[in-house]
């Protein structure tokens, strides 16, 4: 019976291992089962491209880059076309056993000499059959391209020898528009600007060959399994214009270097009915063709340093001169706008009724506001009983903290909101700064005052041209842009932009009460006087702020942003522009170092754009004919008919010489041309010291030596003592030909915010 027992026992434990083996083998078989269902069902075009990954290769073909146009067409970034030379090893092996001979050798003595190159270097490659494929040029131009596609043709090297097409980025106008276009990397993909902004419209998508290849992970000769064709990038066509971009670079330069601005000088041009912007620059750019090379202005900060070249300090600096060389400061930046958001506090005060235009107001020159004495630009005060237009002409700071009073912290900040200083523009480039603004609650009495004339918080450059448009075009709040239009390689339009309007902001009816006090503040006399072009109505607001953030040992703020902003036809806007001096050292009113180029840029772009001129008769002007030659009388009936005094010396009858020369331009109020008709010989006179003069004293100076004069920079106030002479277009004491004309610029100097 034990034994019974023993073997039922055994018998049971046996059972049960049978049990749990059936049970270990049927799972082992589900795993399996499901392993395969997974790989042929579920997962299979994932082992499908690990199984290819093992059996084939790619050879890539480059997609070109898409173009960028400005407005009118001209180019401003292309791809120039460069090819990779490079050898098969295995190819080169191959068809040396079938032939016999030693290709190796031919390839690179061949090569050597095309390109001289080094032989040893080029028959290693050529006999290193290990790799798919060894580079000879990374980067071939077109002729050397061609020379090696003759020795491919003429030794039958087809199938050893290989060429493989690449696109490089290249910007024909060098560094205009270098902060807005920005530039590729070295697989050509957008680092900055609208190359990185656009960069998946533009790059388009590479293609490809799929080759067999051996165990050995060689290229099976002739054996390709599949071809994808690239496909190009889109071009896109933007709002830009060069001829706008060139002037405001010209201006941006110029004050640059009048007033030495040490960080940097910024200027945009919008149009404010649509957001489109025309032009935007800032001062020290770069190549974009070698946008690694330091300008001279951030390569002499390196270098006074004073830090050993290639150490880690070294670098580090020089990459921190690069990025700050790069950023678009027009967008990236923040700045505290000073006495040109007066527009804003001015236009908010009429919508909201908190003012009139004829409303009257006092300055004594500064106001107490919650335990602060806030002064105004003028120390002596703006005097009592002006009006409040007298008071934004002539930026008035306790004017427009009474206004901001009237208007109240929750209405003010409300508009604030509206005008779009709380958010960013939306334009189509990277990296736009946000605002610094106070809270609802943290706008106090102190800080409503201060805001009232654009101190003590920060915007970009953008934001303030974008709500300067807004009080300009009738109220409405625009998004700027850059790009117009994306087409494809054959021209067809992709995309378009369409107008983006934000929201109404103000009426049409205080738009337009602000503008005309603007103007008036521009032909009158105003603080934007500098701002002046003849023959146009050009409302201006000039701007001086505090850099609050940079203290001297003391604590005082030393450093200014001297500012104007702009907008014309006043009566009917189209073009604003805005120009930002940082750090100005020679210089801080925003009166003195940007609005001149203001009215320097405008003089130019206004009938560029097609704008009409009507000049006063002060401003009139005539261009002078060629008489030489002609008859006496003919020459004064064509001088009078065009509004020019003449002078005849001698007592013939026909012209033998005149002054100035036929194509100069002359005011038709001063204006004198000189008729020689005798042979006596032309007179020369010497040239006047009149820098420092004012007006009427100059005019008389000149006019007494028997000199035409020509007005550069603003409007004249011609016999009155408003304007002092900055500059003449003769050195004093030279001779020159009497009649010549001499150009002088006029400029307002009294301290205007």
């Amino acid at each position: 019976m034990g034994k019974n027992r023993k073997r039922q026992d055994t018998v049971g434990v046996t059972g049960k291992r049978v049990r749990i083996l059936s049970c270990a083998f049927f799972l082992v078989l589900a795993y399996l089962a499901w392993a395969i269902l997974d790989m042929q069902v579920f997962s299979y075009e994932k082992y499908q491209e690990k199984v290819l990954n093992q059996v084939t290769t790619t050879s890539s073909l480059r997609a070109e880059r898409g173009k960028i146009y400005d407005s009118r067409g001209n180019l401003l970034a292309t791809s120039k076309t460069e090819w990779r030379i490079f050898l098969s090893p295995v190819d080169i092996r191959d068809c040396s056993k079938k032939e016999n001979r030693n290709y190796a050798e031919e390839i690179a003595k061949d090569l050597s000499e095309l390109l001289s190159l080094s032989y040893d270097d080029l028959y290693r490659k050529a006999a290193n059959s290990k790799v798919l494929d060894e580079t000879v040029l990374r980067r071939a131009d077109e002729e050397t391209y061609r020379k090696v596609l003759g020795l491919i043709e003429k030794k039958g090297y087809s199938d050893m020898v290989h060429t493989e097409t690449y696109y490089t980025r290249s910007y024909p106008e060098n560094s205009l528009f270098c902060h807005v276009l920005g530039f590729t990397g070295s697989d050509s993909q957008g680092l900055f600007g609208l190359e990185y902004q656009y960069d998946d419209i533009l790059s388009g998508t590479d293609g490809y060959y799929l080759y067999a290849k051996a165990a050995n992970g060689n290229e099976l000769p002739n054996q390709y399994i599949s071809y994808v064709p690239p496909t190009d990038g889109y071009s896109i066509e933007t709002t830009l214009d060069s001829y706008l971009q060139q002037q405001l670079e010209y201006q941006l330069n110029e004050t640059k270097s009048t007033y030495d601005a040490q960080n940097r000088v910024c200027g945009v041009v919008m149009n404010v009915n649509t957001g489109a912007i025309f032009a935007m620059a800032t001062t020290d750019g770069f190549d974009c063709n070698s946008p690694y090379t330091l300008s001279e202005l951030y390569l002499e900060k390196l270098k006074a340093s004073g830090l050993t070249e290639g150490s880690p300090e070294y670098k580090k600096l020089k990459t921190e001169l690069l990025y700050t060389m790069w950023s678009n400061k027009a967008v990236t930046e923040l700045y505290e706008p000073g006495s040109t958001f007066k527009i804003f506090t001015a236009c908010v005060g009429i919508e909201t009724g908190a003012t009139t235009m004829q409303d009257r107001y006092s300055c004594s020159g500064a106001v107490a506001i919650g335990g602060y004495r806030i002064s105004c630009h003028k120390r002596g005060g703006h005097g009592s009983g002006f009006t409040f237009a007298y008071g934004l002409q002539n930026s008035c700071n306790p004017t427009m903290m009474a206004v901001a009073a009237k208007i109240g912290a929750e209405r003010f900040y409300e508009y604030v909101c509206k005008f779009g200083y709380l958010e960013k523009t939306g334009i189509d480039l990277p990296s736009e700064a946000k605002s610094i603004f106070h809270t609802l609650a943290g706008l106090g009495t102190t800080e409503l005052a201060t805001a009232s004339f654009g101190q003590r918080f920060k915007i970009s450059i953008i934001q303030q041209i974008t709500a300067v448009a807004c009080a300009a075009n009738g109220g409405k709040l625009v998004t700027p842009y850059l790009v117009e239009r994306v087409v494809d390689a054959a021209g067809n339009t992709v995309s378009k932009h369409e107008v983006s309007i934000r929201r109404q902001v103000i009426s049409e009816d205080t738009s337009r009460q602000v503008a005309a006090c603007l103007e008036a503040g521009v032909s009158g006399d105003g603080g934007a006087k500098n701002a002046y072009v003849a023959g146009y109505q050009v409302a201006a607001k000039t701007g001086t702020s505090q850099k609050f953030d940079i203290l001297d040992e003391n604590g005082n703020s030393y450093l200014r942003v001297g500012s104007c902003v702009a907008f014309a036809p006043a009566d009917a806007p189209e073009i604003a522009v805005i120009i930002v001096v940082d750090e100005p050292q020679n210089g801080k009113y925003g009166s003195m170092v940007a609005a001149p180029y203001i009215s320097g840029f405008l003089t130019q772009a206004l009938p560029y754009l097609e704008h009409e001129a009507h000049y006063r008769d002060e401003d009139k002007t005539a261009t002078v004919g060629n008489y030489v030659a002609g008859a006496v009388s003919d020459a004064k009936s064509a001088l009078k008919e065009v509004g020019l005094g003449v002078r005849v010396i001698g007592d013939g009858d026909t012209v033998l010489a005149q002054s100035p020369a036929a194509g100069s331009v002359l005011n038709c109020a001063l204006g004198s041309v000189i008729l020689y008709t005798t042979d006596s010989g032309e007179e020369y006179v010497s040239v006047p010291n009149v820098k420092n003069m004012d007006a009427q004293s100059a005019n008389a100076a000149l006019i007494a030596a028997g000199l035409n004069v020509a007005y550069d920079g603003i409007k004249g106030y011609y016999i009155g003592a408003e304007s002092v002479v900055t500059g003449q277009s003769a050195e004093p004491g030279i001779k020159v030909k009497k009649g010549t004309v001499i150009h002088i610029k006029f400029l307002y100097t009294d301290d205007e915010d």
